[in-house]
């Protein structure tokens, strides 16, 4: 069966699968910054929570995600959300040796964001250290890819930032936070990617702990 409740830790955060229990956390996290949320959907007053959390948990039920909330190790607060989603597994020729296996052979990382505190902190680093591991390395995906509204130029660059190559925009290709149809840029690392990639964001990791 296709683990989608990990607890991921790093160094200054953990991800834990998302519960009920995360929604007053989820409230306070946006409240800082309305601004910084222009282009992403996130979970404003009691009611969006709660519908928030039961959308994620559902999916995570029906197999086809593993939400997280995002603890900051510091002082446990809930700092954001994110998600590996719209899994997918290959049908595999018989002789192959994949024929057979439970886990997704690609996936999605998204539904990502963090309150304005956290923001540029190095947490974004390994909160995609921590799931890109987790993908690759537990359940062997073959690529993850990511979407960002092609307007979301802070997104775009932090996914080149992580060694992510951009493949191009896709028209009107979901609903976007402000309620139109949006371009989404996408972006994607390969299993052949995924060691240059994860000695890259080790590398960023380290850095951003040195400098304190």
């Amino acid at each position: 069966m296709t683990v989608l409740d990990p607890v991921l830790t790093g160094r200054q955060v953990r991800l834990e699968p998302l519960h009920a229990d995360h929604e007053s956390g989820l409230m306070a996290a946006t409240e800082a910054d309305s601004e910084l949320y222009r282009w992403t959907r996130v979970p404003a007053g009691p009611e969006q929570a709660r519908r928030y959390v039961a959308t994620a948990v559902a999916a995570r039920q029906a197999g086809t995600a593993a939400p997280f909330a995002v603890i900051r190790l510091a002082d446990e607060v809930v700092i954001g959300s994110t998600r590996l989603w719209d899994l997918h597994r290959w049908e595999w020729p018989v002789d192959h040796p994949g024929y057979g296996r439970d886990d997704p052979d690609t996936c999605e990382i998204g539904h990502t964001w963090l309150a304005s505190s956290a923001i540029r902190t190095g947490v974004n680093t390994e909160m995609k250290l921590l799931m890109l591991t987790f993908a690759f390395e537990t359940w062997h995906v073959q690529s993850v890819c990511f979407h960002t509204d092609a307007r979301n130029e802070r997104s775009r660059r932090a996914l080149a930032r992580i060694g992510a190559r951009y493949e191009g925009t896709l028209r009107s290709h979901r609903l976007a936070a402000d309620g139109q149809p949006r371009d989404s840029a996408r972006f994607a690392i390969t299993a052949a990617d995924w060691p240059a990639v994860r000695a890259h964001l080790a590398e960023l990791s380290r850095d951003r702990v040195l400098a304190g």
